[in-house]
């Protein structure tokens, strides 16, 4: 799991990295890296969301990324398997995971 901080939904992380990965580690123990504060919509977004938005477009083939805690689950060979919503909780994606490892 790897995490990429955004303040492009109602600006929910304006602190420093290094700020944002303590709250996470404190609140929500977060386990996995967290990298460099990054857009993933509009004229700055990441390279990577641009693939990943490509790759698996929300619904109604929605590319942009809605709301933090969009996830997207990437199988060993970096193709995008499945994109959830940010209502859906990584537990609630346990099952997918482990098909993808068996993959």
């Amino acid at each position: 799991m790897l995490g990429f901080p955004c303040n492009q939904f109602g600006a929910q992380e304006p602190a420093k990295e290094s700020e944002i990965q303590t709250f996470c580690d404190r609140t929500y123990g977060v386990q996995f890296p967290l990298f460099a504060k990054i857009d993933v919509n509009g004229p700055k977004a990441h390279p990577v969301y641009e693939f990943l938005k490509r790759e698996k477009p929300g619904i109604l083939g929605m590319k942009r990324i809605k709301w933090n805690f969009t996830k997207f689950l990437i199988d060993r060979t970096g193709k995008p398997v499945k994109r959830y919503s940010p209502q859906t909780t990584p537990s609630a994606i346990e099952k997918d995971v482990e098909a993808a490892l068996k993959n």
